[in-house]
C-alpha cells in the first residue's frame, strides 16, 4: 500500500536549534514551512541542564526550556510540525521526495537540519552495556547513580558539564581525558578543577569494560607512561567524546565530506539546487547552539530568495 503524498513548498528536516530557527524565519517570510521532527525533537541541547553561554539569559537556561520556547515561537508564526522519522530521500530530480514512516512528501525546497549524535568509543561490549551502566546523557541517567562512583570520558564543554552535573548524585566522578589539558571554556575548566568530588585522570583512555549484565568497573591506560589499572567501583560510564553527523539517509543524494558532514557554501547551499543545510549536520568545528541557530537563519533567508527566483 503506497503512502499518501503531501506536497509542500518548504520542508525542514530536523527540529533542533537550526531547524526551528529556520522555521521562524521562513514562517515570517510566508513560506509556510513543515518541520519533520526526527528521533530527538529539540536536538541534543535538550539534554543540557544549564546553558550559560546563550545570549539573553544571564542566569543561564535549561536546554529543554530554551527549545520549548523556540518551538512555541516557530508555531506562533505558523510553522507546522509533524513527529515522524525520515526513512528515505530522493534528491536527484524535482520535486524532491521525502519518505517518512507515515507519509511521502514532495517539496520544492528542503533545509536539512538533522544534527548529530554522540560518538561511541568502539569498546568491546559497549553497545551491550548501553543502558546497563553506559550512558551518553548525564541528564537522562544521572539519578540512577546516587552515591555511586561514575566516570565521564572527554575533555570538552559537554564532558565538563556532564561531570559537574553528575556530582549532584554520584559519590565520586572521574573525568577521563586522553590529553593533558581540558578543551572546554576556561570558566568551566576552572570550576571542575575546584570540585572536590571530581578527579581528573589526565592522558588516560578507557581500554576495557568490566561486568556481565551491568557495568562493574573499567580498565584504563595512561597513554604517556603505559600504566594500566582497573577502577573497580565505577558503576556508570558517560561518553562525551564528540558527535557524528546524522547523514546516513543523504549518502548518494548530496555531497558529503570525508567525515560524512554535508558540504555547503557560505550561503548554506548544498550541491543540489533548492536544498540547503544548517547546524551540526554541516558544521564540524563550531558545535554551538548559537552557531546552529545562525546557520538556520541563513538557510531560511536563502530559501526565500531561491523560491522567488533571485
Amino acid at each position: 500500500m503506497s503512502k499518501q503524498i503531501q506536497k509542500e513548498k518548504l520542508i525542514i528536516i530536523g527540529g533542533g536549534p537550526a531547524g526551528l530557527t529556520s522555521a521562524i524565519y521562513s514562517s515570517r517570510a510566508g513560506l509556510n514551512p513543515l518541520v519533520i521532527n526526527g528521533p530527538e525533537p529539540g536536538g541534543q541541547i535538550t539534554l543540557t541542564p544549564d546553558l550559560e553561554n546563550f545570549p539573553g539569559f544571564p542566569d543561564g537556561i535549561g536546554g529543554f526550556e530554551l527549545m520549548d520556547k523556540v518551538s512555541k515561537q516557530a508555531q506562533k508564526f505558523g510553522t507546522r510540525m509533524v513527529f515522524e522519522i525520515v526513512e528515505e530521500v530522493q534528491f536527484e530530480n524535482k520535486p524532491y521526495i521525502i519518505k517518512t514512516d507515515a507519509k511521502q512528501y514532495e517539496a520544492e525546497s528542503v533545509i536539512i537540519a538533522t544534527g548529530s549524535e554522540a560518538k561511541r568509543l568502539g569498546l568491546y561490549r559497549e553497545e551491550e552495556l548501553t543502558g546497563n551502566g553506559i550512558s551518553y546523557c548525564a541528564t537522562c541517567d544521572g539519578a540512577f547513580f546516587k552515591e555511586k562512583e561514575v566516570a565521564v570520558v572527554g575533555g570538552g564543554n559537554v564532558a565538563i558539564e556532564e561531570a559537574d552535573f553528575l556530582t549532584k548524585f554520584a559519590s565520586k566522578v572521574y573525568l577521563i581525558h586522553r590529553r593533558n589539558k581540558l578543551r572546554g571554556d576556561q570558566i568551566l575548566a576552572d570550576r571542575i578543577k575546584q570540585n572536590e568530588k571530581v578527579e581528573i585522570l589526565w592522558s588516560t583512555e578507557v581500554k576495557e569494560l568490566k561486568g556481565d549484565n551491568n557495568l562493574s568497573g573499567i580498565v584504563i591506560e595512561n597513554n604517556k607512561n603505559g600504566e594500566v589499572k582497573q577502577i573497580e567501583d565505577v558503576k556508570g560510564l558517560f561518553m562525551a567524546v564528540g558527535y557524528n553527523p546524522r547523514t546516513e539517509i543523504f549518502e548518494g543524494q548530496i555531497n558529503l565530506d570525508e567525515n560524512k558532514y554535508i558540504i555547503t557554501d557560505d550561503e548554506q547551499r548544498t550541491n543540489r539546487s533548492g536544498i540547503f543545510a544548517a547546524g551540526d549536520v554541516q558544521e564540524p568545528v563550531f558545535n554551538q547552539v548559537i552557531v546552529a541557530a545562525g546557520t538556520g537563519a541563513k538557510a531560511a533567508m536563502q530559501v526565500d530568495k531561491y523560491l522567488i527566483g533571485y
